[in-house]
């Protein structure tokens, strides 16, 4: 049987985790790698690419702005959350206010440290990014459609930072990179009709409180229209490999979507919309690996 002492150290543990959303961050690192190795960095050999020490450091500092972007974002929604996610803010109370901050600070201090080892350009990548982080979670965030915006643009930077880094313009990494903000800006608009109950006790300006459900669905669909643009694009016009079948799936998935956004009213509607959105993104990141898979062994091999 554990003590006390180390039950309560387990469980501040499980709060750091919940808080930081832990399992998030192994999916962006993932995502960085598996971009670079089939998407930005196609051309060069494997090896270079796994062991490239610049893009390992890219990918630390991506994954502690990013952790310290959820403490912050945590920090500020503590209230709202008690609403909105009860049992998970139960868990991420075991974790003091003041920690949460402590650890901001030093998470986001050691990004910049890690961007300085390989470039100014990175150190002021970075630092810009923990600023915009911030500046969301403090003001932007409140405001309607704005808010969702720049949540959207901030969750795609850490592959805009790899995709600086190899500085590879080809087409069909802007296509890859429209489909995936747009689904994650009507993820983010789909979270609003989930929350509106804490975000309006606390004063959130967001779409759903300022115009009603009815406009914020008009606004998701609109969404969900011109991600099938990209998709359809990397399906007839890009050679994507295997990775077209999942293309197709999505286009399937997404008129679903639209379907059962017209018939949601209820709380538990809007979590399996947000539940399809976000299975897309995830099977997404592991889809990347079927875009050559011949290309990909004769490089391991």
């Amino acid at each position: 049987m554990l003590s006390r002492k180390h039950r309560l150290l387990l469980l501040k543990v499980f709060g750091l985790f919940s808080v930081v959303r832990g399992y998030n961050i192994l999916m962006v690192i993932l995502a960085q790698y598996l971009a670079s190795i089939y998407i930005l960095a196609h051309q060069l050999p494997l090896r270079q690419v796994i062991f490239d020490l610049n893009l390992f450091l890219i990918v630390v500092s991506s994954a502690l702005v990013i952790a310290g972007g959820y403490i912050i974002n945590n920090f500020y929604d503590a209230e709202k959350d008690l609403i909105n996610k009860p049992r998970k803010s139960m868990i991420d109370r075991f974790i003091s206010q003041q920690f949460k901050l402590s650890t901001y600070f030093i998470l986001n201090f050691l990004a910049v440290i890690a961007a300085s080892y390989v470039s100014f350009k990175a150190v002021f990548f970075f630092s810009a990014y923990i600023f915009g982080i911030w500046l969301y979670s403090h003001k932007l965030k409140r405001l309607p459609f704005v808010g969702n915006f720049v949540s959207a643009t901030l969750a795609i930077a850490p592959f805009f930072a790899v995709f600086v880094y190899y500085k590879n313009f080809e087409t069909v990494i802007f296509v890859h990179a429209m489909f995936l903000f747009l689904l994650i800006l009507a993820r983010e608009m789909i979270k609003d009709l989930e929350n509106i109950k804490g975000d309006l006790v606390h004063n959130y300006k967001t779409i759903p409180i300022l115009y009603g459900g009815k406009v914020s669905k008009i606004l998701i669909s609109i969404l969900i229209l011109l991600t099938l643009i990209p998709s359809l694009l990397l399906i007839l016009k890009f050679d994507v490999g295997y990775m077209n079948y999942y293309f197709m799936a999505c286009v399937l998935l997404l008129i679903l979507f639209l379907v059962l956004l017209v018939r949601s009213q209820s709380k538990k509607d809007y979590v399996w919309l947000h539940n399809i959105l976000k299975l897309i993104i995830i099977v997404g990141v592991f889809s990347i690996l079927l875009i050559d898979v011949d290309l990909v062994l004769n490089r391991i091999l």
